[in-house]
């Protein structure tokens, strides 16, 4: 959007003074022999900026040169660069002899440059973001520079301060509010932060200091050149009282004493200040370096909900102060200013900073945009809210053009209000205001909903909420508390009661802290009331209770819990629906998050969303550090499941459809996992050669899936049986420091793999991995030559290998090697088998499961391993697959049991019967086991419930092995 207010014509009796002033200053300049030429246009321009600014013009009167050079030297028709600024400081401090000079210089070429920046403002050729910015690289110039002329000086008289590997090193000069946002205006203090790399001792005087005394003085030296008033006035008021322990906290602070003091005392203020920080002067590699240090104080690596109750608090303190003084006029500080838009922003800024690196702008702009980008603010609040902005901030830069004075008060003076709104390119004042008031109406608006839901929470103890607390606090005797349950819907009150005893006498619920005892004592009549209203209110009580238990000493999740009535909501309904779920919240309590999205029907995302998100969530890491590469690949898997699970439990997603995206997360995973253990082997070894059919391929690497993902039947819980094979050739990697044999690296990706897949961190593990169906098992290389894999098949694997190669398929890795292995898995599921032996062999195999599977009692049945269970059927189904894959190439294609059942009937094979039987079996099967999954049961159920359908698939089992079961 446009940022230069639009300029009406100056009232006839402004222009005339206007006019005035133009011709006291040209006067002067001829008297004191200064030639001024003013270019057509320029004396209507020329008169109008010294009517808005009493600085501009007694700053020409004192200074009729600087007049001249800015008429003559082109300054006015375009800004300064930062490099440009930075030369010319250093230009004038270059030629200082010592500090009182250079202070002298430096704040003549201050005056010179308001001068200039207010002049280009004024008369409208330059828009509020090139204002900010020229202001900020003048200040970041000035305390730049200024460093860089002291510390030699100082390094004379003390010796030389040194950072690692001897290099020396600097002051490290931290800008804080507007500076930090490069977002200075006219008149403004600059909030800064002194600091040093690390404890040292000067070298090259004759006594040497410690770097903090070094580094004290600097800072001293810096501020009293900068600060101090004159004659000539200063450069920038400095205020450094946002550093640790304020004003009777030190000067200057090494790295180690910073970080240590905002881990150990940090307030929610003092993030919010560092929200804006940027090295702005000294070492700015070594800021750089404190940034870093400092950003899991600044941004949690989770939506940070428990930033939401200092938050409040602060904007209690806002309206406190508006309503406690006479604010009204003042456009910072009153009501629907600045301020309560940078509030706005920078709330959003701490709580969902660290997941979202978009809300790391120090710019307010910026993070309004990219607000409304994440879908966060609307578009019309996000142009609201900025546009008011702009509005307000050109209108502090002409309070402050108007005296070069701090004040963002309106004036109550007629005269002063005309002069305000015609700067304002207004040509009466009521115009001004009504503008004034319709930006602040709708600011503050916005600020009032900020934080909204919540604001109440005071008076929740005048209504149930607070006899329900009062229970908690075991504040009324047994009876009172459970005819208080049974009202609020838990029947079973004796059993409810003694879950929230135990819950309060849990260890890790004692050890709370106090901001968090304090937050679960708020959260628990809300659990309560959620959960009596829950179809099975006391199993929802105990098993929110369990993840209560598990998550306590995080309280930001007891923050989020508390703020969200909506994901509290539903976290109960997931507990009361599954044993499973409660379970699984509870071991990863970084899925609580996804409890905040949309509530409506879950819609399962495709493979390529799947990558795209996976891509996004790897885009926030750094690319050196593989623990957070992984950790954020258990966070996905982890919320993708969650929503899966509860799409599930509401009878969203059928059975095979849950499986299916089950596969999609895992599959996607593996093959995010593939490219990470890549990337990292490459950039140590190079890449290997990789040939197929004489075509080179790349990454000639592939991860084939057998079992229940390569089945397409993949559960919660379900391991994952993997197969590794490659396509390497030639002798050595190329292109890395350490190369290594092709066969040597694929070995090393697939343990990188592996490394990736199961490595435990804070947020879990990704999945537990069973490599033994490779060739020879345990024993046997880890990845292999596609071809060695296929001469394996044909010449020394067993039958029981070729019925489990029946469920593969590749599912990462080079499409190339994916294309080999199908083509040697067709090859091998269609050799020609003599029936009688293989059926004798399929059966045997299927007798050794047997009797290696657990005891079931005789009045239950086990629906995998039970006869005429899963497994009978998935033995029958490889057993017609291998016989008569050579005859029927269709049964080639599918891994999954479901499938071949149906190819098997198409090909008459199986009866219309037969099939129907097999496949509805089948699935009944799944899904009751499935169901009792979600519940932590075992895949058992009474003997009689499955009795016919059984009996009918024992009668199938019998036909198709007829000789081998007679043979037993």
């Amino acid at each position: 959007m446009r940022d230069v207010p639009r300029l009406d014509p100056l009232p006839a009796d402004l222009a005339e003074e206007a006019a005035a002033r133009r011709g006291a200053l040209l006067r002067a300049a001829a008297e004191a022999g200064v030639a001024v030429r003013l270019a057509p246009g320029l004396e209507v321009e020329l008169a109008r900026v010294l009517l808005l600014s009493d600085f501009l013009y007694e700053a020409l009167l004192r200074d009729p040169p600087a007049l001249a050079a800015l008429l003559g030297g082109g300054d006015l028709d375009r800004p300064r660069t930062a490099e440009e600024a930075e030369a010319r400081v250093a230009r004038s401090l270059a030629q200082a002899g010592d500090e009182e000079e250079a202070g002298r210089r430096l704040r003549r070429l201050r005056r010179r440059e308001l001068c200039r920046i207010a002049w280009r403002d004024l008369a409208g050729r330059a828009g509020f973001e090139e204002t900010v910015r020229e202001l900020s690289d003048f200040a970041d110039a000035c305390l730049h520079q200024a460093h860089a002329w002291l510390h030699p000086r100082l390094c004379r008289e003390a010796g030389t301060p040194e950072g690692p590997g001897g290099r020396p090193a600097g002051l490290v000069v931290i800008a804080l509010g507007k500076l930090g946002g490069r977002e200075l205006n006219f008149s403004s203090d600059v909030d800064l932060l002194f600091a040093y790399a690390a404890a040292g001792e000067t070298r090259g005087a004759a006594t040497s200091v410690s770097h903090e005394e070094f580094f004290t003085r600097l800072a001293r030296r810096l501020v009293r050149l900068l600060d101090t008033p004159t004659a000539e006035g200063i450069v920038f008021r400095v205020d450094l009282r946002l550093r640790p322990f304020g004003d009777s906290g030190p000067l200057v602070l090494s790295f180690d004493g910073l970080e240590q003091y905002y881990q150990e005392q940090g307030r929610e203020w003092e993030r919010y200040a560092w929200i804006k920080a940027r090295p702005a002067a000294g070492d700015r590699a070594a800021g750089e370096e404190l940034l870093r240090r400092l950003q899991p104080f600044v941004f949690r690596r989770y939506l940070d909900y428990g930033a939401f109750e200092s938050l409040r608090e602060m904007k209690r303190m806002i309206a406190r102060e508006v309503a406690r003084r006479t604010l009204e006029r003042n456009i910072k500080i009153g009501r629907g200013g600045i301020r309560e838009i940078e509030f706005f922003g920078q709330c959003f800024q701490l709580i969902r900073g660290g997941l979202e690196p978009a809300l790391r702008e120090r710019g307010i702009r910026r993070v309004l945009e990219a607000l409304a980008q994440a879908g966060i603010l609307t578009e019309a609040a996000r142009g609201e809210l900025d546009a008011a902005y702009v509005f307000l901030r050109t209108l502090e830069h002409r309070l402050q053009q108007r005296f070069d004075r701090q004040t963002h008060e309106i004036p109550r003076d007629d005269r002063e209000l005309r002069i305000l709104a015609a700067g304002m390119g207004h040509a009466e004042p009521t115009r001004l205001l009504e503008e004034l008031e319709r930006h602040r109406e709708r600011v503050h608006g916005h600020f009032r909903l900020l934080l909204g839901p919540a604001e109440g929470a005071e008076a929740a103890a005048a209504g149930v909420e607070g006899e329900l607390a009062a229970l908690w606090e075991m504040r009324l005797d047994p009876a009172e508390a459970e005819a208080l349950l049974q009202r609020t819907g838990q029947p079973a009150a004796a059993e409810a009661l003694g879950a929230l005893q135990a819950l309060q006498e849990d260890p890790e619920i004692r050890a709370l802290s106090p901001a968090g005892r304090r937050r679960l004592d708020r959260l628990i009549p809300r659990v309560l009331l959620a959960s009596g209203s829950s179809p099975a209110p006391l199993e929802a009580l105990r098993r929110t209770c369990d993840i209560l238990r598990a998550i306590g000493r995080r309280t930001t999740y007891l923050a989020l819990l508390q703020e969200s009535p909506a994901a509290l909501g539903r976290l109960v309904a997931l507990a009361a629906a599954s044993p499973f779920l409660a379970s699984f919240i509870a071991r990863h309590p970084v899925v609580l998050d996804e409890l905040l999205g949309p509530g409506g029907r879950y819609r399962p995302p495709g493979r390529e969303a799947l990558l795209e998100e996976v891509r996004r969530r790897l885009a926030r890491t750094d690319p050196e550090d593989l623990e957070a590469q992984i950790e954020a690949l258990c966070v996905f898997q982890q919320t993708q499941v969650l929503q899966a699970a509860a799409a599930d439990v509401s009878g969203e997603l059928a059975l095979m459809r849950v499986s299916d995206v089950l596969s999609d997360i895992a599959e996607t995973l593996l093959a995010a996992v593939v490219d990470l253990a890549w990337g990292h082997l490459v950039a140590r070894h190079g890449a290997p050669l990789a040939v197929l059919e004489g075509e080179a391929c790349r990454p000639g690497f592939a991860v084939v899936a057998y079992g229940k993902l390569g089945g397409l039947e993949l559960g919660y819980r379900a391991d994952l049986d993997l197969v590794f094979l490659h396509a390497g050739a030639g002798e050595t990697t190329a292109g890395g420091p350490r190369p290594i044999d092709p066969a040597q690296f694929y070995n090393r990706l697939g343990q990188r793999v592996i490394h990736i897949l199961t490595t435990p961190t804070r947020a879990g593990r990704l999945y537990e991995i069973d490599t033994r169906l490779r060739p020879s098992g345990i024993a046997g290389i880890l990845v292999q030559h596609v071809e060695a894999f296929r001469d394996y098949l044909l010449h020394e694997a067993w039958t029981w290998e070729h019925q489990a190669l029946i469920k593969a398929r590749p599912v990462a890795g080079d499409p190339a090697v994916a294309r080999r292995f199908q083509a040697v898995r067709r090859e091998v599921l269609a050799r020609p088998r003599p029936p009688g032996e293989l059926r004798r062999e399929v059966f045997a195999m299927r007798e050794r499961m047997r009797r290696g599977a657990p005891a079931v009692p005789e009045n239950e049945f086990d629906l995998k391993q039970g006869p005429g269970g899963i497994v009978d059927i998935e033995f029958l189904v490889q057993l017609l697959t291998l016989r008569h894959a050579r005859r029927i190439p269709e049964l080639c294609r599918w891994t999954d049991t479901v499938r071949l059942i149906q190819t098997l009937n198409a090909a008459r094979i199986l009866g219309e019967i037969e099939a129907h039987i097999l496949k509805h079996a089948y699935l009944i099967y799944r899904a009751a086991a499935h169901r009792l999954a979600l519940q932590e049961k075992p895949a058992r159920v009474p003997a009689e419930r499955f009795a016919l359908l059984r009996s009918r698939v024992l009668g199938i089992w019998r036909q198709v092995m007829g000789a081998a079961e007679a043979e037993k």
